[in-house]
């Protein structure tokens, strides 16, 4: 096996960027949903329910992002730590962060149509895993709730087979794929090995609406999550894909080796 897909993710919910190798940090992949888009309630917005933000494209830069959306694009820097600081929420969690010029806010409220904010989560933020899964105090960027999801590409061919129109992985927004497996061997997995970094499989990822969403387009399928149902569904969820933890800094490029190192 073998790992053949990396992906970050730098605003949670916007397009991702994959990449040919990545630094695992104390957040998880380094770059990975450290920015984030909140409502005038201070509270995260993702895809549920603003299916346009998979249209703005990211571009790393020094110092900070690049947005692009409909022609239009904004540099945003990283907020200085002197800049401006409230609380956000993202999910049941209360997480620092430090906003973003107000430029970048009009901008992004023009696209979505909506009063919204763009904020950094600061280098010296510490958001808990949820303690259930996580044994040696992990901690997460604004990510749903794990620093890193790993999902097989056997699993989407699988699905693929069943669907009359074959989707992209980026449906999923992992950050780890796997090839060399079959599918859903991932859903047997408790500890692994990617190059020299050995992960905790930690709990299968729930999946919502945001499969049906054409990363493309911002259009709609709900047949996906239909047929996911009828062969993924477990205790009334769709489950696709899981969520790993770690507890060493490392680097993973494309190529490296995928070992099983104990099963469920």
């Amino acid at each position: 096996m073998r790992l053949s897909g990396i992906s970050i993710y730098p605003v949670k919910s916007c397009a991702g960027i994959a990449l040919e190798r990545v630094v695992l940090d104390h957040f998880g992949p380094a770059g990975d949903r450290r920015w984030l888009v909140v409502d005038e309630r201070r509270r995260f917005v993702s895809q549920r329910e603003q299916a346009r933000l998979a249209l703005i494209r990211v571009e790393q830069r020094p110092g900070g992002i690049s947005l692009t959306a409909s022609g239009d694009s904004i540099d945003v820097d990283i907020p200085p730590a002197d800049a401006p600081e409230i609380r956000v929420t993202v999910w049941e969690d209360s997480v620092r962060a430090l906003l973003a010029d107000r430029d970048t806010a009009d901008w992004l409220s023009a696209q979505l149509g909506l009063p919204c904010r763009l904020v950094y989560m600061p280098d010296n933020c510490q958001r808990l895993v949820d303690g259930r899964y996580a044994s040696e105090g992990e901690t997460v960027s604004f990510a749903d709730g794990f620093p890193l999801l790993l999902i097989s590409q056997a699993s989407l061919n699988d699905l693929n087979s069943r669907l009359s129109n074959p989707v992209p992985m980026n449906r999923f927004r992992p950050n780890l794929v796997v090839s060399g497996c079959e599918p859903f061997a991932e859903d047997n997995w408790r500890r692994i090995r990617i190059g020299a970094v050995e992960f905790d499989v930690a709990k299968p990822c729930s999946r919502c609406v945001i499969p049906s969403i054409d990363q493309a387009t911002a259009g709609r399928d709900p047949h996906i999550n239909r047929v996911l149902a009828r062969y993924r569904r477990v205790n009334g969820q769709i489950m696709f894909g899981q969520n790993l933890l770690y507890q060493r800094t490392g680097q993973l490029a494309l190529g490296d080796s995928v070992e099983v190192l104990a099963k469920r």
